[in-house]
């Protein structure tokens, strides 16, 4: 559903209203955040949850998000875009990405949803030169218009009350061998490899700290996103046996003393190596207002999984912070973010938009998209044209990654921040039953946790956890983000195995008996309050007003909907 039509509906009222007990501050009320007592506080000294999402694909693209996986990073993408349409007119169609990706009404929505802060991913290159670009070696020539990007964020963000976190994505080289993440070129000398690239990445947060540095509305300064890079073992890749990692404790020392020159009230936060987890060889912690970042996917949602950080911020005195996560389904986001709130840590989840479905926004695209994405990775049949690419991308662009033109999942809301703390059953969609009836989608099953709302067998991907493949909870990859698999149309519940249910609560004018009817294939029943259940051909009874009702698969099954006609 767009989210115009979300609004229209007040289908956001059964996530939304569960946030009353802790909305998010006027923007008179927006105070410095800092460390005290291994927790992030305001001002008064209570305790601060941030709840945020990252603004992932905005100013640094990842080919996942775009369904370009085999491109990886943004300036192999950028490099085929141009390629085949052109470099002014790739650059054009950048521009307009950036001018649309994220916009005040995005803010907005995430601030009505609950959330209070942003973490905001930033290439280095918006900001800066590369060094080797540099007209004088050593120097650093700003670009303005990125700073501008991040203070108009800011100005949103402050208005909507809502803290900002920045976060630095991409430095100068790349910090690891995950290449998209950072869009790092190989065949470059890296951020580790390059005295010149890290001397810029100190020079870029002094020059952020200096414009930023009396703005409470920024929460903190993430200093590196996700170091996963071998100082220490070579062989490993991506540091997470290493135990010294002595540069990139240095780096970030001499990035915190460069910020603390200009700016002494900012939250530091700094990331461990192995994407943010191993922080052997830390040492004493070299400053009073610094947090450690962690971050979280396809593990389980156990005490095992956080016992590491949890000792950490006992021995450090230092608050933690989940800085990202995300990735999955609901079961998962439900499950971790009670965990982490459970020990007071906040967190900030990956992304708000995408071309997928499994987080808040969706980015919509279309056939013609998806042969133009063929063409750039080399899989097309018949490639498209220039001039056809042009206009797909420009769309994109300019159209599809808009706000209003996004598709919302209220469902992904509702697992973030109502159901780590409520787990209360409440309806997805009106279902309204007529005195002579009426047909219930099968999709359109209750907002709620698994075992309340729905039951299915595969609900989550752990394979980091298990060591084996990934998981699809939703073969459908559409629609709803639970462990409910529905066909790529978004209007048939497919792979219903035997045991599994949906619920469905509706609200009948009068009381009586109704014939059953279910539209799909294989063995399911129908049951009512609790009463006995029927296949297709019986009859269940309604109450006046509430009632509930199960769908239920006896075996090989799918479904599309339900049909109830007075008798």
């Amino acid at each position: 559903m767009k989210f115009a039509a979300v609004l229209a509906a007040a289908s956001l009222l059964a996530v939304s209203s569960a946030f009353a007990a802790d909305p998010a501050p006027p923007p008179s009320g927006l105070q410095w955040l800092k460390a005290k007592d291994g927790r992030i506080v305001d001002e008064t000294g209570a305790p601060v949850i941030l709840r945020g999402v990252g603004l992932g694909g905005w100013m640094l693209q990842e080919g996942y998000m775009l369904r370009l996986s085999k491109l990886g990073q943004e300036h192999v993408i950028r490099g085929k875009v141009a390629a085949l349409v052109g470099p002014e007119r790739e650059a054009a169609i950048h521009t307009a990405w950036l001018d649309n990706h994220t916009t005040k009404a995005d803010i907005d929505y995430m601030a009505a949803a609950g959330f209070n802060s942003v973490r905001l991913p930033m290439h280095y290159a918006l900001l800066t030169l590369p060094a080797d670009q540099e007209p004088v070696p050593g120097a650093d020539t700003w670009k303005e218009d990125g700073f501008r990007r991040i203070d108009d964020l800011l100005a949103w963000t402050k208005a909507a009350g809502m803290h900002l976190i920045l976060d630095l994505h991409a430095a100068p080289g790349g910090q690891g061998n995950d290449l998209a993440i950072s869009d790092r070129d190989p065949a470059r000398p890296s951020l580790w490899e390059s005295p010149e690239n890290q001397r810029k990445t100190v020079a870029l947060w002094k020059k952020l700290a200096q414009r930023y540095r009396d703005e409470p509305a920024i929460a903190a300064y993430d200093l590196l996103n996700e170091p996963n890079w071998d100082f220490d073992r070579v062989a490993a890749r991506n540091g997470c046996a290493d135990e010294k990692q002595a540069l990139l404790w240095d780096l970030q020392r001499r990035i915190t003393t460069a910020i603390r020159e200009v700016d002494q009230r900012h939250l530091v936060i700094i990331e461990g190596n192995c994407w943010g987890n191993n922080y052997k060889g830390l040492g004493t912690p070299w400053d009073a207002n610094m947090a450690l970042s962690f971050h979280k996917y396809w593990n389980r949602n156990d005490q095992a999984s956080v016992e590491p950080i949890l000792k950490l911020r006992d021995e450090t005195g230092l608050p933690v912070w989940l800085g990202e996560s995300g990735e999955n389904s609901n079961v998962w986001f439900a499950d971790a973010i009670r965990l982490v709130e459970g020990h007071g840590i906040g967190w900030a989840f990956w992304p708000l938009k995408k071309i997928g479905f499994n987080q808040p926004l969706q980015v919509e695209v279309g056939p013609d998209y998806d042969a133009v994405a063929a063409t750039l990775t080399g899989e097309a049949k018949v490639p498209a044209s220039a001039d056809k690419a042009y206009a797909v991308l420009m769309k994109l662009a300019s159209h599809d990654v808009r706000f209003e033109n996004n598709t919302a999942h209220p469902d992904v809301l509702d697992a973030m921040l109502r159901q780590p703390h409520d787990d209360s059953v409440r309806p997805f969609a009106p279902h309204r039953i007529t005195a002579r009836g009426g047909t219930i989608a099968a999709v359109d099953y209750d907002l709620g946790p698994i075992g309340k709302a729905y039951w299915d067998k595969d609900a989550a991907n752990y394979h980091v956890a298990t060591g084996g493949e990934r998981t699809l909870w939703n073969n459908g990859r559409t629609y709803r983000n639970d462990g409910v698999d529905i066909s790529s149309d978004g209007k048939r519940v497919t792979d219903f195995s035997a045991g599994e249910w949906l619920r469905y609560t509706i609200t009948a004018e009068r009381g009586g008996a109704y014939a059953v009817e279910i539209t799909g294939q294989g063995p399911m029943t129908v049951s009512a309050n609790g009463a006995a259940a029927v296949r297709s051909g019986g009859a269940v009874t309604l109450l006046p007003g509430t009632n509930v009702l199960v769908l239920k698969s006896d075996g090989a099954a799918e479904a599309t909907s339900v049909k109830l006609t007075a008798q």
